[in-house]
C-alpha cells in the first residue's frame, strides 16, 4: 500500500466519487437492507446535483483514497452548518469513511482517518464526532479503537427503514 494517495476531491471528481460512494455503500449494507430502500438511498445520496452542492460547500471536505490511479475509498468531513446533525460550531463531523471491500483490513480506512486528524489540526475543532449504525460492528470497533466513545444515538432513515446510529465522539 506504499503508493496509496489521499487527495482532496473537487467537483471534477464527481463521477469517481459517485462510483466509489455507490459501490462501498452497497458492499456495506445491501445484504441487510431491501433492494428498494438501497436503490432509493443511492439515487438520492449520490445524485449529481446533491453531490455537486456538497463538494461546493465550504464547510464540507471530501478526500479520495487512490491506489494506482484507482479510487478505492473516500472520506467526507463536515463543519458548522454542513454537519448532518446540530453539534457545536467548532466540532468536526466524520460523515463517511468508506473503503472498497477488497481493501478492508489493508489500512486504507486508517489512512483516511489520519487525513481527518490532519484536517482537524488545521480547523482546530474541540472534538470530532460521527454517527455509525449500531449493527456495523466492524466500523464501531474501528472508531472505538481510535478513541471514540458513544455519547448518544439517533435515527438514520434508509428508505422506509428506521435504523439506530450510535453517535460517537473524540475530544481533541
Amino acid at each position: 500500500m506504499n503508493s496509496l494517495e489521499i487527495k482532496k476531491a473537487t467537483v471534477k471528481d464527481l463521477n469517481e466519487l459517485q462510483v466509489i460512494g455507490r459501490q462501498t455503500f452497497s458492499e456495506t449494507f445491501a445484504e441487510v437492507n431491501s433492494e428498494e430502500n438501497m436503490i432509493k438511498y443511492l439515487e438520492e445520496s449520490f445524485a449529481d446535483e446533491k453531490l455537486t452542492a456538497e463538494l461546493n460547500n465550504p464547510n464540507s471536505y471530501f478526500y479520495l483514497a487512490v491506489l494506482e490511479n484507482k479510487v478505492i475509498g473516500y472520506l467526507k468531513l463536515n463543519t458548522s452548518n454542513a454537519q448532518t446533525e446540530k453539534q457545536a460550531d467548532d466540532a468536526l463531523e466524520i460523515e463517511r469513511i468508506y473503503v472498497a471491500k477488497e481493501f478492508h483490513g489493508k489500512k486504507v480506512a486508517q489512512a483516511l482517518y489520519a487525513q481527518a486528524l490532519e484536517t482537524a489540526k488545521e480547523l482546530k475543532p474541540t472534538y470530532i464526532w460521527l454517527g455509525v449504525w449500531e449493527k456495523n460492528f466492524r466500523a464501531v470497533s474501528f472508531y472505538t479503537k481510535n478513541g471514540f466513545i458513544q455519547f448518544d444515538t439517533h435515527i438514520f432513515r434508509l428508505g422506509d427503514d428506521e435504523q439506530t446510529d450510535l453517535l460517537m465522539k473524540k475530544v481533541l
